[in-house]
């Protein structure tokens, strides 16, 4: 067996570092560090914002770096907040993003997760997605980490926020991205 790829995944938060070690196998084909790095955020796509963010987060570590992005997207506002979702939360808050939707029958919404890895200064990112369907709800259940007591996943009846750890870590779209990721470098290590 290949010795796993140490790469620093660029994180200030502590919830999406504790999940991404929950997902990714100890034992599996990367090795993950951390740092939290102050980075700006260019406004744009999806793809966009990850592909600048990664470029940077290369540059400022000189080495392999993973980055992640997270949106929220509502359907009946064609997709926002979308990237900028972490900016509506610490504004309006769980009880605004809800009144944000007021107005509207379709309360559909889906989680985006977007990983890019670049495994140094100079080369291009490879980007990875998953995404999780669901609808936006009153607040439930404990409100520590972000978005998480707003968002249902489609096939169920509890939040984010209420699910068992694990039970969201099997469906999330943070999970979905990873696995992805996690298949990416088996490829490469498989043809190594």
């Amino acid at each position: 067996m290949s010795t796993p790829r140490l790469v620093t995944f660029v994180t200030g938060n502590a919830g999406k570092l504790r999940e991404v070690q929950a997902i990714l196998p100890p034992t599996g084909p990367i090795k993950i560090t951390s740092e939290a790095l102050d980075l700006p955020e260019l406004q744009g796509t999806t793809h966009q914002v990850a592909r600048d963010k990664c470029i940077r987060a290369a540059e400022a570590i000189n080495g392999p770096v993973l980055t992640e992005d997270t949106c929220l997207c509502f359907n009946a506002l064609k997709g926002l907040p979308g990237p900028y979702i972490k900016w509506f939360m610490k504004s309006v808050g769980h009880d605004g993003l809800n009144r944000m939707l007021a107005g509207f029958d379709d309360k559909s919404a889906f989680a985006l997760c977007t990983f890019a890895y670049s495994a140094g200064p100079g080369e291009e990112p490879i980007i990875f997605e998953g995404r999780t369907d669901g609808r936006i709800v009153p607040a439930r259940g404990p409100t520590t980490f972000g978005w998480d007591p707003i968002f249902e996943p489609e096939g169920f009846d509890l939040t984010y926020a209420e699910l068992p750890a694990e039970t969201k870590n099997g469906i999330s779209h943070r999970y979905k991205a990873l696995k992805k990721v996690q298949e990416h470098f088996e490829k490469i290590q498989g043809s190594a």
